[in-house]
């Protein structure tokens, strides 16, 4: 029988079988089988970025301790802060990093950091130290002498605490803010912290710094080397050694131009090892060198009025009056730094080297004839600095140079009080 109209018919023929086409089939269905079975569990997800492994913190740490000992603190600081990213409830990390941080001339940063592990751990003694000597090295001296005495309640051995509270007590000494007995307070803590840690570089400068500040330049010079010696990499100490050095009877000029070089390449940045250098040059009558490096550090610091005074000190020492007038001007009256939007703040007159800056620029004023301006200057050092003697007799000898030159000197009466200044502009 057979349906009308359609196409099929149960007595129509079969087509063979195509083996090849089978044979793909099947490779198709193993395929896909391999596949889902050996290829998928360890392929990625599609558009998903691919994890990267983490390192331990301890790996960071050690870079981080290698680092330190070849004196690449920059780097050092980078693998601290990569162990805390990776490990940040770990308070040693912090301290560890506070540490580099004050050896990079970075003490803002080093108080965080050890008031970073505060914060893990009140009860770090290691912590309270770093964090007094970050205050220290920021001259905070009160909240520094605080952090202090708290590492010594927690840790009386400590070490670091103590040589951290040696060279506070002689900072404070220097800025006329220490106690009654300062000088003995900071011999027993260096001496006491020496005895505790012989073989840490903390230690043996706070002991030297202590020995600096009481003229002991020759035990100094001892300590600061075997501090170099146990870490050769911090300017700082450099430059106190060849502080020490020039500060010896007879004076070792070489060698702290030897030290100062060190340290300026340790931190070419810093504009203090040139002005050392500057200043150990004209002392030895070696003027063109003296300028060359005031030169730099002025550079260096181009908005600091001291390294303008500096400056002007070189000029006047070498007879150049005209080119001393302008980085006078600027250390003691201020204004805009030549050829730049930035601005100096003048030093308001006081004793030391401030006043120093004040008379040699009254003395270049009047060397030029510029006698209006220079009895200024004149009569300001006699009201603001009557107790220095050098600053007085200078501020006569401007009269004098003034009278010499013909000039018509206003009598006491008409006299000014004060330097007219220039308000710097923005």
């Amino acid at each position: 029988m057979y349906l009308k109209g359609s196409k099929w018919s149960m007595l129509k023929k079969r087509k063979p079988l195509k083996l090849g086409r089978i044979f793909f089939l099947l490779v198709l269905i193993g395929g896909a089988v391999y596949f889902d079975r050996v290829i998928v569990p360890v392929t990625p997800p599609l558009f998903i970025p691919t994890q990267t492994p983490t390192r331990p913190p301890e790996a960071y740490i050690a870079d981080a301790e290698a680092l330190t000992k070849d004196g690449k603190y920059l780097q050092a600081i980078d693998a601290y802060q990569q162990a805390i990213t990776v490990d940040p409830q770990n308070a040693a990390n912090y301290v560890n990093l506070a540490k580099v941080q004050i050896y990079s001339q970075q003490y803002k940063e080093a108080q965080t950091s050890a008031e970073n592990a505060l914060l893990l751990n009140p009860s770090n003694p290691q912590a309270y130290a770093m964090r007094a000597w970050a205050l220290t090295a920021q001259d905070e001296y009160l909240p520094a002498e605080a952090a202090v005495k708290r590492a010594l309640e927690l840790d009386a051995n400590n070490a670091l605490a103590h040589a951290v509270y040696a060279e506070l007590m002689v900072r404070m000494l220097e800025a006329d803010q220490a106690p009654i007995n300062a000088v003995e307070k900071a011999t027993d803590e260096s001496r006491l912290a020496l005895a505790l840690e012989p073989a840490m570089m903390e230690t043996h400068r706070a002991r030297g710094i202590v020995l600096h500040h009481t003229a002991n330049y020759e035990l100094a010079i001892q300590e600061y080397l075997t501090a170099i010696n146990l870490n050769p990499n911090l300017p700082d100490l450099h430059l106190s050694l060849g502080l020490a050095y020039r500060s010896l009877d007879p004076p070792q000029y070489d060698q702290a131009v030897e030290e100062f070089t060190r340290a300026n390449a340790l931190n070419p940045a810093d504009p203090l090892p040139d002005t050392y250098i500057a200043r150990t040059y004209v002392t030895i009558g070696e003027y063109a060198k003296a300028i060359q490096y005031a030169e730099q550090a002025k550079n260096d610091a181009p908005t600091d009025p001291y390294m303008w005074g500096n400056l002007g000190t070189m000029y006047y020492r070498n007879l150049q009056y005209e080119d001393a007038v302008l980085p006078f001007q600027l250390a003691v009256r201020g204004g805009n730094v030549p050829e730049s939007d930035q601005v100096v703040i003048g030093l308001p007159l006081d004793y030391g080297r401030i006043a120093e800056y004040y008379y040699l620029y009254g003395l270049t004023l009047a060397k030029l004839n510029q006698c209006n301006e220079a009895v200024q200057v004149s009569a300001l050092l006699k009201q603001g600095v009557p107790n220095d003697e050098t600053a007085f007799y200078n501020a006569d000898e401007i009269v004098n140079i003034c009278q010499a030159n013909l000039k018509i000197t206003p009598t006491v009466e008409e006299l000014p009080t004060a330097i007219p200044t220039e308000t710097p502009q923005p």
